[in-house]
């Protein structure tokens, strides 16, 4: 039987501690501060992120080069068989068709897998996501900063969605207590029609995800274990590539089936 290795990158929201507990590797995701390159987890962290975000630096995300990705496959590959790398959705970033180009080169020894997913997601298969602020939204073009004014001014706090390669819209509310409702009413739908199968045996894992304000995300937590506590549930931090497009005070309700492993 040949031996695999795993490869992921920062965006699945693995800390490097939890990849080595896990067996896996992670390629940490590069991102801009005012010109200076840092990586994810390395010599950035949540704490230091938010504080740089706060204070309005100018941040933008890249993705690994073309010789990062070698690099990490060359060394893998000493010690494997194969590769799996399983980058963030191909609809989000360049790393997916990069690492499809570069994998070319290995002679069917590397396996790039487009899983449509980023951070919570690509373990977890379905999310809701509101916001605290439009700023970022704006900020990266996906709303008009017409749009985003109205916004504000009405105190809109949007809800969106991932459930194929992209972030979505999915409702509208006001005020961020509307949309926890709506978030909370969303994925009860899902347990009822997309994942009754799994849901009516208990087969499912429940997860709060946020951005940075951990106490109120603390709070969110005990609301979405009230709501579902027939299911296995966790809580982790959005990744960095994340909050930087939807910024500071982000919540998220996340959720995926529990498929056994055959016997």
């Amino acid at each position: 039987m040949s031996k695999v290795a795993i490869l992921t990158d920062s965006n699945s929201g693995i800390t490097q501690a939890q990849a080595e507990q896990m067996g896996v590797t992670v390629i940490p995701m590069p991102f801009f501060i005012d010109g200076v390159e840092y990586l994810e987890d390395i010599n950035l962290s949540q704490e230091e992120f938010y504080e740089k975000l706060n204070n309005d630096a100018d941040i933008s995300t890249s993705q690994p080069s073309i010789g990062t990705l070698q690099d990490y496959f060359d060394k893998l590959l000493k010690d494997n068989d194969e590769v799996v790398f399983i980058p963030m959705s191909s609809g989000l970033s360049g790393t997916c068709q990069t690492a499809t180009m570069v994998a070319g080169d290995y002679d069917g020894k590397v396996q790039v897998v487009n899983n449509q997913r980023i951070s919570v997601t690509m373990r977890q298969s379905s999310i809701y996501i509101t916001l605290e602020t439009l700023k970022y939204l704006k900020k990266g073009g996906r709303i008009t900063p017409a749009a985003a004014a109205i916004g504000t001014m009405l105190k809109l706090n949007p809800v969106l969605q991932i459930q194929g390669e992209k972030l979505d819209a999915y409702a509208k509310a006001r005020g961020k207590a509307s949309a926890k409702k709506i978030m909370l009413k969303a994925m009860k739908e899902d347990m009822e029609k997309r994942f009754a199968d799994y849901a009516d045996t208990g087969r499912m894992h429940i997860e709060v995800a946020y951005t940075g304000n951990v106490e109120e995300a603390k709070e969110w937590a005990e609301a979405v274990k009230e709501a579902f506590p027939q299911f296995d549930f966790h809580m982790d931090p959005l990744s960095l590539s994340v909050a930087c497009h939807i910024g500071y005070g982000s919540l998220a309700i996340a959720t995926s089936a529990y498929v056994p492993e055959a016997e």
